[in-house]
């Protein structure tokens, strides 16, 4: 099912929805990764926005 865009807020800001398409790739263009990369840290770390930003950082850091 869709997500429902009329009830946002910071819980829904603090996660990344794996399964929409337009936030991985958001996600991707905003750390400089490829989409690819970014499902596979979400696929490892889970949907916790903070996570995922210290570990992509990470990512670029390392190569």
């Amino acid at each position: 099912m869709a997500d429902d865009k009329t009830k946002q807020g910071a819980a829904d800001r603090a996660r990344v929805a794996a399964g929409e398409s337009y936030e991985v790739e958001y996600f991707a263009r905003k750390h400089g990764i490829s989409a690819d990369a970014a499902r596979d840290l979400i696929h490892n770390i889970g949907n916790d926005r903070a996570k995922l930003d210290a570990a992509a950082e990470q990512l670029k850091r390392t190569g």
